[in-house]
Parts: C-alpha cells; structure tokens; sequence
C-alpha cells in the first residue's frame, strides 16, 4: 500500500463522491415521489392507471439497471430524445427506485388500520384530511425501515452509472486502475468513500427509526 499514491488520489475521488452525491440525491428524492404517487394509485385501486403503474413496477423491478441506463442513453437518441449522462443516471436512479419506493409505502398505507380511517371520518375530517393528516404519518412510520433500506440499495445502484461514462466514484476507480494498474490503493480509496457516504446515512435512518418507534 503506496501511501504517497492514497494521497495523489483523495482529492480525484474527493470530486467524484460529489458527483455520486449529486445523483443519489436527485435520484432518490424522485423515486420518492413516483413511489408516493404509484402507490396511492395502487391504494385507491384507481382503474387503468392501477394497471399501468403495476407495469412500470413490475418493469422496474425485474430489468437490471445498467440495461435501463444502456436503454435512457442509447436507445433513447434513436428516437430522437437524448440526456447528458449525468441526468440520465438520475432518470434511471428515480425509474427504479420509484417501483421499490411504492411497495414500501403501499404496505405501509394497507397496514394502517381500518378504525383509524373512521375515527377521523368521525371527527368530521374530509378524505383528503385524513389522508393527509392520519393515513400518510402513520404509513410513513410503518414503511420507514423499507424506505431507509431503499436509500442505502439506492445510493449503492449508482455505481452502475459508470457504465454510461459518468464521472461518480466507480468511474474513477475503474480509470485510474486502467491508467496506472494500482489496484490496491484505488479500490481502497474507493472502499473508504462508500463509507463515508453510506455509515451516516445508515446511522441517521436507524436513529429516525428510532425516534419513529418511540413516538408509536
């Protein structure tokens, strides 16, 4: 282990992990919304859009994301849609995040209990209120350990996106391997930086479960 090479290459994943950051940010907070949206859409049992979202879930679940990434940035151009590939590995981060988000958050709302919905009918809360106000807190507290799993599964996946040449830190271990053949020292840069990502993020969901299970 060259220590002299460990430092050469901080600061080249330094830049990197903000590109992997960048991504895992605006990927997941997609995914949260589409998976929100597919799983009230599945909830509500709403015809045809019921069937649609059940698709795209099924869809997103069972393709590997690298071809969903190799269909965004190549085949999409043969059709005349094109994406950099910085928001292509977003687009491709929130397509298969989305899926996992809406059975996470579906299982919450179908685990709420029936009284609870009629206790807040019986205080004169219209549907919309009790959905807001009752249903989502309590499917949200439920669904929470899915949700912090999918974040850390999520941030993980966008190693992938280095297959579309964008500059996360996958991507550039991948380079300077092939540039200057150290394994060794790239790789464990490479495994240092993942740390740094993923332990505070694991540490801040376990304490928001915590928290979410003291409040229950």
């Amino acid at each position: 282990m060259n220590t002299t090479i460990l430092s050469e290459y901080w600061p080249l994943f330094a830049g990197a992990a903000v590109m992997t950051l960048k991504i895992s940010f605006w990927g997941i907070l997609a995914s949260m919304i589409v998976g929100i949206l597919c799983a009230l859409v599945r909830w509500f049992r709403i015809p045809v859009l019921k069937e649609i979202t059940g698709f795209y879930i099924e869809l997103s679940r069972n393709t590997p994301l690298l071809v969903q990434l190799f269909f965004l940035y190549f085949g999409l151009p043969k059709m005349g849609i094109r994406f950099s590939g910085e928001m292509t590995a977003i687009i491709g981060t929130a397509f298969l995040g989305g899926s996992y988000m809406a059975e996470a958050i579906r299982s919450g709302l179908e685990a709420v209990p029936e009284i609870q919905r009629e206790s807040a009918e019986s205080l004169g809360m219209s549907g919309l209120q009790t959905l807001r106000y009752v249903i989502l807190p309590e499917a949200f507290s439920i669904s929470l350990p899915a949700i912090t799993a999918n974040i850390l599964f999520l941030i993980k996946e966008t190693s992938v996106v280095s297959g579309i040449a964008v500059p996360d830190l996958m991507y550039t271990a991948k380079d300077l391997i092939g540039n200057d053949y150290n394994t060794t020292e790239a790789l464990f840069v490479l495994v240092v930086w993942y740390l740094i990502i993923l332990v505070p993020v694991d540490l801040l969901a376990r304490y928001a479960e915590k928290r979410m299970r003291y409040g229950q």
